[in-house]
């Protein structure tokens, strides 16, 4: 998709008349979900078969894609440059919004992503523009760019969670430099929640099931936790502070963990303390830019080194194929010389053995001879290339990355705290030296063995062709030391195939290792057998080293996130399946109006929690909840609030979502008691105009405050500061609202799409649609 189509759509509709339906359009498909990109007027969209679907303003088609999985959940980068998908297996798949095309494809789960949230840091957008890194990365000021995964000869290097057709957008999206600090957050069904920088760097994991819940009353602490949770809902705030989850499970009193009856099955509403994120972004940036590109790279050295052992190995198949013959030829002659010892007697003038005479005239060849030598010559060229554009530059670019990291893990009062070991980081510095010197010596033996490669088959062409032209003993000249080379070391053996083989071993005679033993010691090394070592041994520790190194952050990071609060919402039947159970929620953050123009290094928050509460729940019947402040409750007193909306029997809440400043939009669809087609509202309502009721925190004697709030009566045709449009379909989940561009999307049940825009008030006699052809 060109970029003039993304501007252009970004201006898409802004003549309209507000909260009008702009369009009506059919769709051939049913809509599971849908999310407004936050940056401009597009609409992505999953269809009941997984398919994703990306719509301009005006409804113009501009990709669609089958991943190959279950979507279970969908969100776009705060930028929206990138569509994020969560799948059943557990998978989080991040697509290019240009083309659709796959950039990464990160395993964090074991089980199904339910949500998604991706935030950006706002106080750093609206402070600091320009200044988005607090130091450089001097990689690009010392080498070229980054090399990508090798594709020779339609060969594939295997499944290594990138996307090597696209590698343009891998680089750009690599380039942690050029973002503003983000976290992709991403909650299970197994109640595990996993934070990702940019997406790609994991930097913390907490399973809710296991997290302690701690409260205070009347000077007792007592601690709970969540059994069977399943995480429903996850929004981290703006400033990085504060993470609400909205999980059903089972609250179990750990003091009481012999009683049976545990204290509630429901919905409940978590807030976690992620403030480390805040209090170290810049430390996290920093780790996370080198992380995610060494990983990149480390990814191209395995793509590399797969491509090159099946590139060789092809070629050695050949080859043994054809000179396999020669020994049972030996032996069918009733001799008991070895191939090495016909070709030494060929070479230096004794009469050519009857068993070898067959061979090289009848069951080799000129033709088979010449076929050979070139597959080995092609597959040595594509060596030299693959060790030359991608996996020397790869490593040395590691190298100097790691380094970076090592400088920064001596700054210990800054980055211990955030789990970057030094010592960690030294080790992997070393492991990288050791296969900079590996990759060296690769190049050297290959190098070494197409040489004599060469000259073997130029000499045996040469003793082929006087064979074949008349019966004679007279032997070619030829270079006889690469001969014998050849024959001693290569025509059994294969060197760059143990290279490239982790479970060889070289052996080194005494004097070289005690030699060795004393270079690496005056060089501040370790490692004294790295001689015994093969190029992919050399790669599997350093990968197991780095993979190591990279887990303390996600470790230290994982254990400083904790649980502050706990609101049970309502109770959920026990013999519902919590995992399996359909809940309307929709959480969100706005910054305090007194605190709106503050510039300083943090700013306030208030947390939005808007929810349906199910039919007899509470003793209450078509009602919806809505709760704020949750976030920024304290021991001190109590400062969540709420209130509850019945909304009128003949109708049914579908969806609901939270707008821009404090504003609901609620989806209702009359109960249909005929076969009409029925009908709808789309209602938004200003929340400053409802009276927030302050909730008792009498836990657990009063487990569910909630109930406490009186619901007040939904009255269509009552002016609450809210706007109302009759939709004259019945309608069906899911409601996809833009904030950012004022415009919300409804599906109806006969497979039709309705976008509306939701900025003003609109003419109530007007009731026209404009299709957009």
């Amino acid at each position: 998709m060109a970029e003039e189509q993304m501007e252009e759509a970004s201006t898409a509709g802004a003549a309209a008349t507000p909260f009008q339906l702009q369009f009506d359009k059919p769709i051939p498909f049913q809509i599971k979900m849908a999310e407004w990109n936050p940056e401009k007027d597009l609409l992505a969209m999953v269809t009941d078969d997984s398919k994703v679907v990306l719509h301009r303003f005006n409804w113009q088609r501009l990709w669609t894609i089958s991943p190959g999985k279950c979507i279970t959940s969908i969100c776009w980068s705060p930028d929206g440059k990138i569509v994020a998908l969560g799948t059943e297996d557990g998978l989080v798949l991040l697509h290019d919004v240009e083309n659709g095309k796959m950039l990464r494809r990160i395993k964090s789960h074991d089980v199904a992503i339910v949500c998604l949230n991706w935030a950006e840091d706002e106080l750093l957008s609206r402070t600091d523009k320009d200044g988005l890194l607090s130091y450089e990365d001097r990689t690009a000021r010392f080498f070229p760019p980054a090399p990508v995964i090798p594709r020779i000869g339609g060969l594939s290097s295997g499944d290594t969670g990138l996307a090597d057709e696209n590698e343009e957008s891998i680089q750009e999206f690599s380039s942690a430099s050029c973002q503003r600090f983000n976290i992709l957050c991403s909650g299970d069904k197994g109640g595990c929640i996993c934070f990702s920088i940019f997406g790609i760097f994991p930097v913390g994991k907490i399973n809710i099931n296991e997290v302690p819940i701690h409260f205070q009353s009347s000077g007792n602490k007592t601690s709970y936790w969540l059994q069977d949770a399943s995480i429903s809902k996850v929004c981290l705030s703006g400033n990085l502070h504060q993470l609400v989850l909205l999980c059903p499970g089972k609250l179990i009193d750990i003091d009481n963990l012999s009683h049976s009856n545990h204290i509630s099955t429901g919905l409940h509403c978590l807030h976690l303390d992620t403030s480390i994120f805040f209090n170290r972004k810049n430390e996290l940036h920093q780790i996370s830019q080198q992380a995610s590109s060494i990983q990149d790279l480390v990814e191209v050295v395995r793509s590399s080194l797969s491509m090159m052992a099946k590139q060789w190995s092809s070629a050695m198949n050949l080859f043994n194929e054809k000179f396999s013959a020669l020994p049972s030829l030996i032996a069918a002659h009733g001799m008991e010389s070895s191939s090495e010892d016909e070709f030494m007697s060929l070479l230096f003038g004794t009469r050519t053995s009857p068993a070898l005479h067959q061979f090289l005239v009848s069951s080799l060849g000129e033709a088979a001879l010449k076929r050979i030598a070139k597959a080995v010559d092609s597959a040595g060229r594509e060596l030299r290339v693959v060790v030359s554009e991608h996996l020397q530059p790869a490593v040395e670019i590691i190298s100097f990355r790691l380094a970076e990291l090592r400088g920064l893990a001596r700054w210990r009062s800054r980055f211990q705290n955030v789990g970057l070991d030094e010592k960690l980081i030294y080790g992997v510095t070393e492991k990288i030296g050791m296969l900079v010197v590996q990759v060296e010596r690769f190049s050297r033996v290959a190098a070494t063995v197409l040489y004599l490669f060469q000259n073997f088959f130029s000499w045996v062409l040469k003793c082929v062709k006087i064979l074949l032209s008349e019966p004679t003993d007279q032997v070619p000249a030829a270079n006889s030391e690469l001969v014998v080379l050849f024959l001693k070391f290569l025509l059994d053996k294969d060197p760059i195939k143990q290279l490239l083989d982790a479970n060889q071993r070289f052996e080194c005679d005494l004097d070289t290792v005690r030699h060795l033993e004393q270079l690496v010691v005056l060089g501040g090394f370790t490692d004294t057998h790295f001689l015994e070592k093969t190029l992919m041994k050399q790669f599997n520790e350093l990968d197991e080293s780095l993979e190591e190194a990279f887990s303390m952050p996600f470790t230290t990071i994982s254990s400083q996130i904790h649980c502050q609060e706990l609101l049970p919402l309502y109770p959920i039947t026990s013999s519902v399946d919590l995992s399996s159970t359909c809940i309307l929620t929709s959480v969100s953050f706005y910054k305090q109006d007194e605190d709106s123009q503050n510039s300083g290094s943090s700013y306030s928050l208030t947390d939005y929690i808007c929810f349906k509460i199910p039919d007899g729940s509470l003793n209450l019947k078509n009602c919806i909840g809505v709760i704020k402040d949750f976030s920024n409750s304290s021991a001190s007193g109590p400062s969540s609030s709420g209130f509850l909306l019945h909304i009128p029997d003949e109708y049914e809440c579908v969806d609901v979502s939270l707008y821009k400043d404090s504003q609901i939009v609620v989806l209702l669809s009359e109960r249909s008691y005929s076969d009409g087609p029925g009908s709808s509202y789309i209602v938004m309502l200003q929340m400053e105009n409802f009276s927030f009721v302050p909730l008792s925190r009498m836990f657990p004697s009063n487990i569910y405050s909630v109930q406490e709030l009186s619901a007040l009566e939904l009255q269509l045709d009552t002016d609450y500061g809210k706007k109302v449009r009759s939709i004259p379909h019945a309608v069906s989940t899911p409601l996809a609202v833009s904030a950012s561009r004022g415009v919300a999307c409804v599906f109806s049940s006969r497979r039709h799409a309705l976008v509306y825009i939701l900025d003003e008030d609109e003419d109530e006699d007007e009731d026209e649609s404009s299709d957009m052809e």
